[in-house]
């Protein structure tokens, strides 16, 4: 058995699970069940920003989620201690935006640099461990991730000058100054709380993360990094979205033989559990997703 002692990464950061909201876009699916545990394909969408904040190198995490609903991931979560990591809940209330995250980690980060995930995205990339890391020993300021989209005027948008450099953020523009939408992974140092705490509610009476984003972009401290044309970033609000994803989800792992966002396998992976570890944790799915699993137990694990 190898340790149960959570530690934070080198670089200290702690991650934010943000998974409240009512999920009214997907009524009547969301009427007894928080958008974040409905189903991607063979997971629930959660594990696939908590894998995320795993492949970051993150064991540290807080859960944020209404108060019908956090029960519900602390029986799929638990403390996370199976996976090697420490999983905390907080009670989000009402919707107060999404930056209002960092003011109810406040205490929690106690001082800490923080990774701020979306419950709702799903993102994949060749060499995103790498990208995750690299944004995660960044010091100071915040930095976000930027991905190409046909229909930009649906998201944040971020500009840039001619040399490439980040200069304007807009939400929802009508006319968007580029076609790249910043997805819902946000690299803050310890200020954010401050910073969030500086904010005006908008004309929704919430705290937005994009006027939380241009207050570092304002002290020039914002960095964006571009996700190549072959990442694939799926926003899940919607219900075309959640089924592109689980289809998207589908045809990966039967082309390729493995799970996408499967954190046994990053705890595994990671070295947070070893083979004894991940074999007990396949048993207890007495499905196709338990006998990978098994599968993997059998293996010498490496890096991720």
């Amino acid at each position: 058995m190898m340790t149960r002692s959570p530690t934070v990464p080198a670089s200290g950061r702690k991650g934010v699970l943000l998974a409240g909201g009512e999920g009214s876009r997907l009524a009547p699916l969301t009427r007894a069940i928080s958008k974040q545990l409905l189903p991607i394909y063979d997971k629930p969408l959660v594990y696939y920003p908590l894998s995320i904040l795993m492949l970051a190198g993150v064991r540290d995490v807080l859960l944020i989620s209404t108060p019908q609903h956090l029960p519900l991931f602390k029986s799929l979560l638990s403390d996370g201690d199976a996976w090697g990591m420490k999983i905390d809940y907080q009670v989000q209330t009402e919707t107060r935006g999404v930056a209002d995250a960092m003011l109810l980690a406040e205490n929690w980060l106690d001082g800490a640099p923080s990774i701020l995930a979306l419950g709702d995205n799903v993102l994949y990339s060749t060499g995103l461990s790498g990208l995750l890391k690299q944004a995660a020993d960044t010091e100071t300021g915040a930095t976000v991730f930027a991905c190409p989209v046909r229909n930009p005027e649906q998201f944040g948008v971020v500009g840039f000058d001619g040399k490439g450099q980040a200069i304007n953020l807009e939400e929802k523009p009508r006319r968007p100054g580029s076609e790249w939408a910043v997805i819902g992974l946000y690299f803050y140092d310890e200020t954010a709380p401050e910073k969030a705490r500086r904010l005006i509610p908008s004309t929704r009476d919430e705290l937005e993360i994009i006027d939380l984003n241009r207050l570092y972009l304002d002290e020039q401290t914002l960095n964006v990094i571009k996700l190549s044309r072959g990442a694939t970033w799926l926003d899940t609000g919607t219900l075309d979205g959640l089924v592109t994803a689980g289809e998207w989800v589908r045809a990966i792992e039967r082309q390729h033989g493995f799970k996408v966002a499967c954190p046994e396998e990053i705890a595994w992976r990671n070295g947070w559990i070893d083979n004894a570890d991940l074999s007990a944790l396949a048993n207890q799915h007495k499905s196709e997703y338990g006998a990978y699993l098994q599968r993997l137990s059998a293996r010498a694990p490496c890096q991720p």
